[in-house]
């Protein structure tokens, strides 16, 4: 097998654990010596032991004199766990293949580093691209100190979200609603607008066939509106957090503390795009998935303030005035128009799902004149109506 072989191997372990090891990444190592595969390890959650240390303990002495693939950069640092490079040294590996460096300033090229001055060989970049889309949010929440945002929903072939008597169960098939299950399981939170909790009760939990990541509920309430006999109130399946402002009555604020809920209250009358992301970055939340309703994903998308998009397209139409999916975000030019790059595309059941990435509008062609009116829309866009 080929060094890209056994990465590939590698990643296609540390992929299952995706959701399950926050705030830390998904990472994998296998041991391999003389064409033999010695050892396999994973990080299976963060505190826990990292992937080479359960590769290089099934691999146990007969690791002397072999070549440690793993999908991440050994950490050179002792945090919850001691240093992997001291583990790859005293173990006697001869070669180490790196996918990918580690953002983290605690490592950063340090690992790698470390190993070269001890006589290790280093090899890096072997399945680069597969291994940082593996941990996007990782990266993108070290790199940029904010969370990764992925809005998602589902859709007719029309773009809508909901009839126009505001019926929305079931517009897609089970398969796809399991697969929104997975992007939960996936995810450190999840994001709505009281309208959702109004309007649909939701539990706003994982329900996978064999279990999941339940993540931390997030909704954007101004003045607390929500009943305190919401699913997500009194359910206790997982914590759920409500930014407000100070228009919520007090009272309604204490009667939902009392009930376990986290009530943060927005420094300003009004809550924003903004002020919402760099408060989740300071409780180290590192990944967020919104999932509505239309007025929540129209500020994001207006803001731009989300890295990906997952849509699960029914092959119905309800036409006329049912709800579209982003709401009031309304564009006058097509030079306006919100740029995508469509990066994959997939059927499940009898439903389609796209996921796609925004692209810089400077990178739209148009003329220079229509350049300067393409500026970014400011993040701190106000979901008013919350």
């Amino acid at each position: 097998m080929t060094d890209q072989a056994y990465m590939q191997l590698a990643l296609s372990l540390a992929e299952a654990t995706r959701g399950q090891t926050s705030p830390n990444p998904s990472v994998a190592a296998i041991v391999v010596k003389n064409g033999s595969i010695l050892g396999t390890g994973v990080h299976v959650k963060a505190g826990g032991p990292h992937a080479e240390v359960h590769a290089l303990r099934q691999a146990g002495e007969e690791a002397r004199g072999a070549t440690i693939y793993v999908t991440l950069e050994p950490c050179a640092h002792t945090g919850k766990t001691p240093p992997c490079v001291e583990a790859i040294i005293n173990a006697g590996i001869q070669e180490v293949v790196v996918a990918t460096t580690d953002p983290n300033p605690l490592v950063a090229g340090k690992g790698i580093a470390y190993l070269e001055r001890h006589g290790i060989s280093v090899t890096v970049g072997v399945e680069e691209e597969r291994a940082k889309q593996l941990n996007a949010s990782f990266f993108y929440s070290i790199q940029n100190q904010l969370p990764f945002v992925t809005l998602k929903a589902g859709m007719t072939l029309d773009g809508k979200i909901a009839t126009s008597t505001g019926e929305s169960k079931w517009i897609t098939s089970q398969a796809a609603r399991e697969d929104a299950h997975t992007l939960r399981h996936q995810n450190d939170a999840i994001l709505v607008g009281k309208h959702t909790i109004l309007h649909d009760n939701p539990s706003l939990t994982t329900r996978r066939p064999r279990g999941g990541h339940n993540p931390i509920r997030i909704v954007l309430d101004s003045e607390l509106t929500i009943p305190i006999t919401s699913k997500i109130v009194q359910d206790k399946e997982a914590p759920t957090w409500i930014y407000t402002t100070r228009r919520a009555p007090k009272e309604r604020q204490a009667k939902l503390q009392e009930a376990g809920i986290e009530v943060i209250m927005c420094d300003d009358d009004t809550i924003s795009v903004s002020a919402v992301l760099q408060d989740l970055a300071e409780r180290q939340i590192q990944s967020v998935l919104v999932e509505g309703g239309a007025e929540v994903l129209a500020s994001f998308l207006q803001a731009e303030a989300f890295q990906q998009l997952v849509l699960y397209i029914a092959p119905t139409i309800f036409g006329g005035s049912a709800k579209p999916i982003f709401g009031s975000a309304n564009i006058a030019s097509i030079l306006d128009a919100y740029a995508l790059t469509f990066d994959q595309i997939e059927q499940l059941g009898p439903d389609i799902k796209i996921t796609a990435t925004p692209r810089r509008k400077e990178s739209v062609t148009c003329s220079q004149e229509s350049l300067k009116n393409l500026e970014p829309s400011p993040v701190s866009v106000v979901l008013e109506n919350q």
